[in-house]
């Protein structure tokens, strides 16, 4: 099959997108090498995804990414996305990048290094090479000090989206994405697939504020917020579509997410889940109601399909 797949790219005479994803031993780091120069300088969006690749192999090089000056959209494991990669896309003689969709997945973080990694500089070269650029961040299971040296000031982030089953945010990871990001944050997603549903992560624990409505309150442009498998207060929750209105196109929270406090509980004259959802519909400006169960999240696919999708999606809108 791999042999056929490289027969495919070297016979290619009008290729635009090629979009690798998990594709089980199929793509090798040495696939993009069956691409003509006249096909690789007209190509407009590479995407090469695989977390089984071992050791520090990578499916694309620094060297390779040069015969690519014509890309507007790309999407890589986090960990090969290097500084060195960061400063070839700001060569003159490429075009400006447009759209970097990135997977920090735990199993690549620990078979590779983040040593290699754009700083803070990089990013603001690639930010004035393009103004438009803008950035998608899926984290798995990525603990909260890699993604304090991952998360630099400078990335124009749009979207992000955590996704766990041993490792959860904190609250002070989504406290410094609702400062660094204001600008350009639209999408915010919270995943965790814990087994135990007894006792979900409050994000606002030991806080005087809580940092899902400090993210609506800062970052005015965003219009998805969904959560699964940590505490949201009814009371916060209300606050969040306030904040936001008409602009929060999508809020999903899981029904099993929302708690409220002694003092909701206590008032028999009111439902407090009527209350919720009568006073979220009307921040928000339309129907809403907190979602039944898991699987009826839209967020809710295997994270690499998710993240797929996502990066279709995202980079097609250029």
């Amino acid at each position: 099959i791999q042999q056929l797949f490289e027969e495919i790219l070297s016979n290619s005479r009008q290729l635009k997108w090629l979009s690798c994803g998990f594709m089980l031993e199929i793509v090798t780091p040495t696939s993009l090498s069956s691409l003509s120069n006249s096909i690789a300088n007209t190509m407009e969006h590479l995407s090469l995804l695989d977390n089984n690749i071992p050791g520090n192999s990578t499916l694309i090089t620094t060297v390779e990414l040069e015969r690519f000056v014509n890309l507007r959209s790309l999407a890589l494991d986090f960990c090969d996305f290097t500084a060195e990669m960061a400063r070839v896309l700001t060569d003159s003689n490429h075009v400006p990048l447009q759209r970097l969709s990135l997977l920090v997945h735990n199993v690549s973080v620990m078979h590779k290094s983040l040593d290699n990694m754009p700083n803070d500089e990089h990013w603001k070269a690639l930010s004035r090479k393009s103004t438009s650029l803008r950035v998608y961040i899926m984290a798995f299971d990525i603990k909260s000090e890699d993604m304090l040296k991952i998360l630099k000031p400078s990335i124009p982030l749009e979207r992000i989206h955590f996704d766990s089953y041993i490792t959860c945010v904190s609250g002070a990871i989504v406290d410094l994405i609702s400062r660094q990001y204001d600008k350009f944050l639209t999408h915010f997603i919270l995943m965790n697939d814990v087994i135990d549903t007894s006792g979900f992560p409050d994000l606002s624990d030991n806080r005087n504020e809580d940092p899902l409505v400090l993210l609506a309150w800062r970052c005015t442009k965003l219009s998805l917020l969904a959560i699964h498998g940590y505490t949201v207060w009814a009371h916060n929750l209300i606050a969040i579509a306030r904040l936001r209105g008409s602009d929060l196109k999508v809020l999903e929270v899981t029904e099993e997410s929302i708690d409220f406090d002694q003092g909701e509980l206590a008032d028999q004259d009111v439902d407090p889940v009527h209350n919720l959802i009568e006073q979220v519909s009307l921040g928000l400006g339309q129907p809403w109601h907190a979602v039944m169960d898991i699987e009826s999240l839209s967020v809710f696919t295997e994270p690499n399909r998710h993240f797929y999708r996502e990066m279709q999606s995202f980079s097609e809108d250029i």
